[in-house]
């Protein structure tokens, strides 16, 4: 069984913060914190100075996919068919309480909660390419590793094949944050990124709900709802155009 122990080290979340880019701030009915965003810029600039992080793809497939922490870390190779570009999402690590003094709680491997958390992913181009690159440093790892690797199939573990400890994800993150000279935002603001930078190009929300397995569509509306006043702009001037477009039609055809 591929358990590791962890104490909590929970810090209070800040209740304000700016986002990165202009007019993308989040917030929802039932949190009042603002997430940040995560502009495409500054996205290459993450690993400018470090091509090669170790958890390049980690970042990259939240930023591509928006899935969870949680749903990252549970990820398993068996879940991903690289020749459809298609992940499943059957598996995340949960953190459960202990009665144990020194223990605050544990990680185990759980289910997603809801049905429509367990979908199907589809992978963009670049996160695959970083994926497979991935894979090859861990079939590396597990050779140094011999006798001692855990065979847990975990996309992201250890160098023991062990699953991450989502604090050290989190702590890891905001070093490449201070390395890349960038603003700080929490792990979770990448699951925000990508939604928000999808609707943003016009990509439909039930498409981003089914991408984000949120269990209704009002959920997603709510959350991203500083992105539909843009979307209706974009297609005003597309239906402006395509009238206009019409009428020169009609005109030529006299």
């Amino acid at each position: 069984m591929c358990l590791y122990l962890y104490t909590s080290s929970r810090k209070r979340l800040p209740t304000k913060a700016h986002c990165l880019t202009k007019n993308l701030s989040l917030s929802s009915s039932q949190n009042h914190l603002q997430s940040k965003c995560f502009p495409p810029l500054q996205q290459d600039q993450l690993f400018a100075d470090d091509p090669w992080h170790k958890w390049e793809a980690l970042y990259t497939l939240a930023l591509a996919t928006g899935m969870k922490r949680g749903e990252l870390l549970g990820l398993k190779w068996q879940d991903i068919n690289v020749e459809t570009g298609i992940l499943q999402v059957r598996h995340v690590l949960s953190r459960v309480p202990t009665n144990m003094p020194e223990r605050e709680h544990v990680y185990v491997e759980a289910e997603p909660k809801t049905q429509k958390s367990r979908r199907s992913v589809m992978i963009a181009p670049f996160a695959l390419e970083a994926l497979k690159k991935h894979r090859d440093d861990e079939l590396e790892a597990k050779l140094k590793a011999g006798v001692f690797w855990q065979e847990c199939d975990y996309v992201f573990c250890t160098l023991l094949g062990t699953h991450l400890n989502p604090n050290h994800v989190v702590e890891e993150f905001k070093k490449v944050l201070d390395r890349a000279g960038l603003p700080y935002i929490r792990f979770h603001d990448l699951c925000h990124s990508a939604a928000t930078l999808l609707l943003s190009l016009g990509v439909h929300p039930k498409v981003v709900q089914e991408l984000l397995g949120h269990t209704q569509i009002s959920m997603t509306m709510d959350l991203y709802s500083h992105v539909l006043p843009g979307m209706q702009q974009d297609a005003m001037r597309k239906l402006d155009a395509a009238l206009i477009q019409q009428e020169m039609n009609e005109v030529n055809e006299k």
